[in-house]
């Protein structure tokens, strides 16, 4: 790679020198207007000596001399000049998410209740013990809308692990009062628990 790095730069110096362009020939006009568009680094005064034509640095240098000028017209040289590494720390907050779709299946017979459980995946572990839970658009749920709830969900007050096991569907299959297939879609958020 350094190889190619080094080819590369010998073919972008022969094509420089090998064309006739004169890359640093600025007008000695007083206005920036001539130099608006143009990508030309230095200042309108400066010319390049006949025949030399500057090279492309490989990475950023320090100036050793400075061009600026003080009251007096005199050049202002840089005494010092220091390489400054830093070093930045960012903390990125990614809020807790849901990332398990759950499908539960039953088949409820006559009175009997059946439990069905289930877990809950998050996409990290809680920071904070006993603070967050889990909320769901509904938790009681009349499945067959005949006016009686039938089916619960329950869950612990309080999530702590990224993994939850704890959750189960309860369905009282004396409340149902309608045969048939159904199907509810729920949703869950997690919410800063109280």
């Amino acid at each position: 790679m350094k190889k190619m790095f080094i080819i590369f730069l010998l073919l972008i110096n022969n094509l420089l020198f090998s064309q006739d362009i004169s890359i640093g020939s600025n007008t000695n006009s007083n206005t920036n207007s001539d130099n608006i568009g143009n990508l030309f680094p230095y200042p309108p005064d400066f010319e390049f000596p006949k025949g030399e034509i500057p090279l492309v640095p490989i990475m950023p240098e320090i100036p050793t001399t400075g061009r600026d000028k003080d009251k007096e017209g005199n050049i202002r040289l840089l005494e010092k000049t220091y390489t400054v590494m830093l070093e930045a720390k960012v903390n990125v907050f990614v809020p807790l998410e849901v990332i398990t779709d759950i499908n539960i299946e039953g088949t409820v017979v006559g009175d009997q209740i059946l439990d069905i459980p289930f877990e809950i995946e998050l996409n990290r572990k809680p920071e904070k013990e006993n603070y967050y839970r889990l909320k769901y658009s509904e938790n009681i749920i009349d499945i067959d809308n005949d006016g009686n709830p039938d089916t619960y969900i329950f869950s612990p007050k309080y999530i702590n692990e990224k993994l939850s096991k704890d959750n189960f569907v309860r369905v009282y299959g004396s409340n149902i009062s309608k045969e048939g297939t159904y199907k509810k879609d729920i949703y869950i958020t997690v919410e800063v628990g109280n």
